[in-house]
C-alpha cells in the first residue's frame, strides 16, 4: 500500500513507515515517513513479521524493529497453515532464484511476477512431522526473532552512548 496515501492527521496517533532503507537497516529511526496508525492490518508489522521486498532490491526479513506501517513493495509473509518458520525458510530458499529472476528483467527494476510464487513448490510434511520440526524449530526461530530485537536495541544504546561521550 502506498503510505503516502495515509499520512498521519496527529503524530501521537501515527506509524513510521518501512520502505527498502528500513528494510535494510532493520529498524525505523526519525528519517523515517509516518502514516496514519488505523491502516489495515495486512500492512501493519511488528517485531517477528516476515517481510518480502518482490521489486528493485528483493530482500527477505524477520522484521525486528516495532509496530511500522508496510509500504508498497513489501509484503508481510503469512500462513494460517503453517509455522513462520516453515514460511521463512522456504521463501529464504527461493530467495536466490528470485533475485535472479529480477536482475534477468530488462527493466530499471528488476521485479518477480506472482507466477514466480505459484511456481514455487515446497516440501510439505504430514501432521505428524510437521508437529516434530515445530516443536524442534520453533523455538530456535523464536529464540532468533529475540536476539535480533536485543541487538537493536544494544545499537540503540550504543549510539547513544556515543553521543554522550563524543559531546
Amino acid at each position: 500500500m502506498a503510505m503516502q496515501k495515509f499520512r498521519p492527521v496527529n503524530i501521537k496517533e501515527s506509524l513510521p513507515v518501512v520502505k527498502i532503507r528500513e528494510l535494510n537497516q532493520g529498524h525505523t529511526d526519525s528519517n523515517s515517513d509516518l502514516c496514519r496508525k488505523d491502516i489495515d492490518e495486512s500492512v501493519q508489522i511488528n517485531t517477528g513479521d516476515i517481510i518480502f521486498s518482490w521489486l528493485g532490491t528483493l530482500l527477505l526479513d524477520l522484521w525486528a524493529g516495532n509496530e511500522a506501517g508496510l509500504n508498497q513493495h513489501l509484503f508481510k509473509v503469512t500462513s494460517n497453515d503453517y509455522p513462520s518458520w516453515f514460511i521463512y525458510e522456504w521463501t529464504k530458499y527461493y530467495l536466490q532464484e528470485f533475485q535472479l529472476i529480477a536482475k534477468s528483467k530488462a527493466t530499471t527494476m528488476g521485479h518477480i511476477k506472482r507466477s514466480n510464487l505459484k511456481e514455487s513448490f515446497a516440501i510439505i510434511p504430514d501432521d505428524d512431522e510437521l508437529t516434530k520440526l515445530n516443536n524442534l524449530l520453533g523455538p530456535i526461530f523464536d529464540n532468533k526473532i529475540k536476539i535480533r530485537k536485543q541487538n537493536l536495541i544494544l545499537r540503540q544504546i550504543k549510539k547513544q552512548l556515543l553521543a554522550k561521550l563524543l559531546n
